[in-house]
């Protein structure tokens, strides 16, 4: 008898370690069962956020945004889900060679970002007015309640080749002070919405390498665009502690009037590095705005989150070949 006990206590003992296995079993499926709900979760998640797009949600600011970069820059941040402030001057400066924005364009980035369904507050505003440019951007803020991404993208290229002194001076008062303005009329609402945000800085490979030639314009547009570096990383460290990241993006040649003008091109073929037959490391000559668009994009999405202090080029291989 006591070996039958014996044995009935073990089988007992085995049939409780085999429940014991089984209930191991059973909560390894639920954990498995959980992180595939977890992960189609995170997956349906990243479907709905591709379906609102990137910038769903947020309140973009900006300059130039009549023609050229800006434009696309607006556009692409419109397909994207983002609401737009836009400012452009639109009309011309003196010492700029070629065809600039007008009243009937930035009319039409208008109407482009409200054909892709997003709201838009344009004005007419000079950056080098940083009192206007404020009234440009508060009538943002009245309209949105916020602003969470500011793309400071004005600027001027004023390549003459009957040079005057006047060209150096716009060109840092656009293009460096403008930046500066833009940036700043910023800040103090981005600050106090506390929920972080995104500047980019639109400078050039002219910023990160010495090209422009010896020419007042030239020498202007070089040092405003190593200046904009300066400002950028400056504001980067200033505004981290508001999650607010600050990064540049510097393209090559675009296809734009800003190059592709006859005015431009007779400049660019008195210069022995920008006349330079293949300037790009890629087999193009220059690149297209949608190109550096999407550069700026992700530099305003949070699949950029954690990027700041960056200078980015957009610029096929130009700088890795200098």
């Amino acid at each position: 008898m006591p070996d039958d006990e014996n044995r009935s206590q073990e089988t007992r003992g085995e049939g409780a370690r085999d429940q014991d296995a089984r209930g191991e079993d059973a909560r390894d499926q639920d954990a498995r069962g959980q992180d595939a709900r977890d992960q189609d979760a995170r997956g349906q998640d990243a479907r709905d956020q591709d379906a609102r797009g990137r910038l769903a949600g947020k309140v973009a600011f900006v300059t130039g945004a009549a023609g050229g970069l800006g434009r696309s820059h607006a556009r692409r941040l419109a397909e994207e889900g983002a609401d737009l402030v836009l400012v452009d001057i639109c009309r011309p400066v003196d010492t700029v060679p070629y065809p600039q924005s007008t009243p009937e364009e930035l009319s039409e980035a208008v109407e482009e970002v409200r054909a892709l369904g997003r709201r838009v507050v344009a004005r007419q505003t000079d950056v080098r007015d940083r009192d206007a440019l404020q009234e440009a951007y508060d009538a943002g803020l009245d309209e949105f309640g916020g602003i969470d991404v500011v793309v400071a993208n004005a600027g001027i290229a004023p390549l003459l080749v009957e040079d005057r002194v006047q060209a150096w001076h716009d060109a840092i008062d656009v293009n460096l002070t403008g930046t500066f303005h833009t940036v700043e009329v910023a800040i103090p609402s981005m600050v106090a919405a506390e929920r972080g945000g995104s500047i980019v800085i639109v400078s050039s490979t002219a910023g990160l390498v010495g090209i422009g030639g010896a020419s007042n314009g030239g020498l202007g547009y070089s040092a405003s665009k190593h200046g904009v570096v300066g400002l950028m990383r400056t504001y980067a460290n200033n505004l981290a502690p508001h999650s607010i990241r600050v990064n540049s993006v510097h393209p090559t040649g675009v296809a734009t009037r800003m190059v592709t003008d006859p005015a431009v091109i007779e400049f660019i073929a008195q210069d022995p590095i920008l006349s330079e037959e293949s300037p790009n490391a890629l087999p193009v000559d220059t690149v297209e705005a949608v190109d550096v668009s999407n550069a700026v994009l992700w530099l305003a999405s949070d699949e950029a989150r954690y990027v700041t202090g960056v200078t980015l080029p957009v610029d096929a291989g130009f700088i890795n070949r200098r």
